[in-house]
C-alpha cells in the first residue's frame, strides 16, 4: 500500500478560508493558536502519521491483536513502540484541558490532526479516540476525587480510556442493559455482568485502562432512567497514585472482524470473582445522559475517520490511476498507451472522490470552529447559537461522512479494477475498514432519527433554517462576482437549498402527528442535508480561491483546482438534492405499506 501524505495543502487553505484559525484563536481559552502555529502542529503530525502512523496499517491488518495466557491482549508487531512515541510526543494530550497537563489545542486545529491518524492507520487511532471520551465524561461529571486520581495519566495517555456500553442483548437499545453495580460501604460499587464489542478493552499498550461502564443499581428504575455511570479500572490505583492489584475485570476473547483487525474489540466479563470494583460518576440513573454527552463527541470523531479513510481511499486510488496504463486516448489515432487518468470515467470517480472528501473535510471543520465557539466565546447567547449549530451538524459529520466513506473506498476498489480485490493493493483494507464507521458510535440509521427527530422538528426548524440563511447568503455572494462558473455553483446551490427546505418542511409538519411517516425519509433527509452542506462549503471554497485568483495572491493552480472541483461536485453531487427530498416528501408509502410477511 502506497503511505500516507497529509493533504495539508487543502487543509491550510480551510484553516485560512473556510473555518478561520485566526477567529478560533482569539477566544478565550483556545490556546492562543495562530495560523502559523496551528501549520506547524498540522506538518509534524503529518510526518508522524506518514513515518510511524502509516507503515503499520498493513502490519496490523495482517497481524492483528490476539489473545495469550489468562486474558491478556497482545497488539500487532511495532504497536507498542509507536504508541510510546505517540506518547512522548504529547499528541495524546493535543486538546485536552491544560489544568491535567494537556495542550488545550484548539478542536479545529486537533480534528485535522486526527483525520491524519485514521487516514494513515484508523486501527491505532481509536485508542487515542477512546481515550478521550474517558477524559470528557470525567471532565463532565467525576468527582475532584476522580478527576485528580484518573485525568493526569489519561491525559498524558500512559492510562488509557474506553467507553463500556454494550451487552449482548443491549446493542442500540441501552435501556436493555443488565450489567449490576452494587454499592458498598466504603462508598465504591461492585460491578458484575458481561460487555461486548468493547474496542481496546484490553491490550499492551498502556499501563492501565480506565472503564467507563454503563450499569445498573439494584433498585434501579427500568429502562433508560434506571442506568449509572461507573469508572472501573483494570488495576486499581492507591492513594498515592501507583497501581495495585489487578481488578475484577478480564478479557473473555477478542471478536474476529471484517476490518480494523488490529483494533482489539474485546468482549469483557466484570465480577467473575468477587466483583469489579467502580466509583460512580456523577449521579446514580443519569449515567445514559453523560455518555450520550460524550457520545457527541465519540460520533464527530467516527465522522473524521470517514474524512481520514476517504482521503487515504482516494490518494491510493490517484496513485494507481496515474502508474497504470491501459489503452489509447479516445479521440485520438495515438496506439500508445495511456495511464488510465486519461480516461474519463476514471477522472469522474476520481472527482467524486475528490470532491467529496473535501466536502467532508470542510464540513467538519466549521463544526470543530463552531464547538470552540460554542466552548469558549465570552458572550453566553453565541455560545448558544454556536452549540445549537454542532449539535445539528453532528448527525451529518459522523452520518454523512461515514457513508460517503464507504462509497469513496470502493470506488478506490474499482479504480484499481480487478487488482483492487486483491489485498495486496491495500484498496481492499480500506474498504473494509471503513464499513464499520456506519454502524458505531449509534448507526447511521439512528443519527438519521436523531436529525429529524432532536435536532429539526424539537425546534420546528429554527436552527436549520438559520443555516439555510447563511446558504442562500453564500449564492447571493457567488452571483455578485459576475463569473460563468461561479454562477453555475450559485444556480446548483440555490436548488439544493429549495429541495432542502421542502423536506424541511416536511419533517416539521409530519414529525409529531405520524412519526413513522417522518421517519420512513429519515436517511434521505440526512442525505439531502449533508449533499447540500457540503455543496454550501464547496461553494464557499470557489468563491474565496476566486478572490483569491483575481487579486493575484496564492496558488493558481490549487486555486483553479479548487474552483473546478467545486464546480464538479455542484454538477455531480448536488443536483441530487432535488431526487432525494422528492424521496423525503412523497414516498413514505413505499416503505410502509408493504405487510411484514411479504419481505
Amino acid at each position: 500500500m502506497k503511505e500516507y501524505t497529509a493533504p495539508l495543502r487543502d487543509m491550510q487553505f480551510v484553516l485560512r478560508e473556510l473555518a478561520p484559525i485566526d477567529e478560533v484563536a482569539r477566544l478565550p481559552g483556545c490556546g492562543e493558536v495562530n495560523l502559523e502555529l496551528a501549520e506547524a502542529i498540522l506538518a509534524e503530525a503529518g510526518k508522524f502519521a506518514a513515518g510511524v502512523l502509516s507503515p503499520l496499517n498493513v502490519v496490523g491488518d495482517r497481524e492483528g491483536a490476539r489473545v495469550v495466557g489468562e486474558g491478556e491482549v497482545v497488539t500487532a508487531t511495532g504497536w507498542r513502540g509507536a504508541y510510546r512515541s505517540f506518547v512522548e510526543g504529547g499528541w495524546n494530550a493535543l486538546s485536552c484541558s491544560p489544568e491535567y497537563g494537556g495542550q488545550g489545542v484548539p478542536r479545529l486545529v486537533s480534528a485535522l490532526v486526527e483525520e491524519m491518524w485514521n487516514a494513515a492507520n484508523l486501527s491505532f487511532a481509536l485508542c487515542p479516540m477512546l481515550t478521550r471520551g474517558a477524559i470528557e465524561a470525567l471532565e463532565l461529571k467525576g468527582s475532584e476525587e476522580l478527576k485528580g486520581r484518573y485525568l493526569p495519566k489519561l491525559t498524558s495517555g500512559e492510562w488509557a480510556g474506553t467507553m463500556v456500553l454494550t451487552e449482548p442483548q443491549a446493542g442500540s437499545d441501552l435501556s436493555a442493559v443488565r450489567t449490576r453495580a452494587v454499592r458498598q460501604p466504603d462508598g465504591s460499587y461492585r460491578l458484575e455482568g458481561q460487555k461486548i464489542f468493547i474496542t481496546y478493552g484490553e491490550h499492551d499498550l498502556a499501563e492501565n485502562i480506565v472503564h467507563l461502564v454503563l450499569a445498573r443499581t439494584p433498585d434501579a428504575p427500568e429502562g433508560v432512567k434506571g442506568i449509572s455511570l461507573f469508572v472501573v479500572p483494570k488495576f486499581l490505583v492507591n492513594a498515592d497514585g501507583s497501581l495495585g492489584a489487578r481488578n475484577d475485570v478480564r478479557c473473555v476473547s477478542l471478536e474476529h472482524k471484517l476490518g480494523i483487525h488490529a483494533s482489539p474489540t474485546a468482549v469483557l466479563a466484570f465480577g467473575d470473582k468477587d466483583g469489579a470494583v467502580g466509583w460512580l460518576v456523577g449521579e446514580e440513573n443519569r449515567g445514559l445522559e453523560y455518555m450520550f454527552i460524550t457520545m457527541n463527541a465519540a460520533r464527530f470523531s467516527v465522522g473524521l475517520e470517514g474524512v481520514g479513510i476517504a482521503e487515504r481511499a482516494y490518494q491510493l486510488a490517484l496513485a494507481c490511476a496515474r502508474e497504470r496504463l491501459q489503452g489509447t486516448e479516445l479521440g485520438t489515432r495515438s496506439k500508445e498507451k495511456v495511464a488510465i487518468l486519461r480516461h474519463p470515467d476514471v477522472r469522474r470517480m476520481l472527482l467524486l472522490m475528490k470532491s467529496r472528501t473535501e466536502a467532508m473535510r470542510a464540513v467538519a471543520c466549521v463544526t470543530a470552529a463552531a464547538m470552540d465557539t460554542a466552548r469558549c466565546h465570552p458572550e453566553a447567547e453565541q455560545r448558544a447559537r454556536s452549540q445549537a449549530f454542532v449539535e445539528l451538524m453532528i448527525p451529518i459529520v459522523k452520518a454523512w461522512s461515514t457513508d460517503n466513506a464507504i462509497d469513496i473506498a470502493s470506488l478506490g476498489i474499482q479504480v484499481h479494477g480487478g487488482m483492487g480485490f486483491i489485498e495486496e493493493t491495500g484498496a481492499a483494507q480500506l474498504f473494509r475498514d471503513s464499513r464499520i464507521t456506519s454502524i458505531y458510535e449509534g448507526t447511521n440509521g439512528i443519527q438519521a432519527i436523531d436529525l429529524v427527530g432532536r435536532k429539526v422538528a424539537r425546534d420546528g426548524g429554527e436552527t436549520i433554517r438559520l443555516v439555510m440563511a447563511e446558504m442562500r447568503e453564500v449564492v447571493t455572494r457567488l452571483e455578485q462576482e459576475k463569473s460563468e462558473t461561479l454562477s453555475a455553483i450559485a444556480a446548483r446551490l440555490r436548488d439544493g437549498v429549495t429541495a432542502l427546505e421542502q423536506a424541511v418542511q416536511f419533517v416539521v409538519a409530519t414529525f409529531g402527528p405520524d412519526v413513522r411517516r417522518a421517519a420512513a425519509g429519515a436517511v434521505p433527509f440526512l442525505e439531502l442535508f449533508g449533499t447540500v452542506a457540503g455543496g454550501w462549503q464547496m461553494a464557499r471554497a470557489a468563491l474565496a480561491a476566486h478572490r483569491h485568483l483575481e487579486a493575484g495572491t496564492g496558488e493558481a493552480g490549487f486555486l483553479r483546482a479548487k474552483i473546478s472541483t467545486a464546480r464538479f461536485y455542484a454538477d455531480h453531487v448536488l443536483v441530487r438534492a432535488g431526487g432525494l427530498a422528492r424521496t423525503v416528501v412523497a414516498d413514505a408509502d413505499a416503505v410502509l405499506a408493504l405487510p411484514d410477511d411479504q419481505f
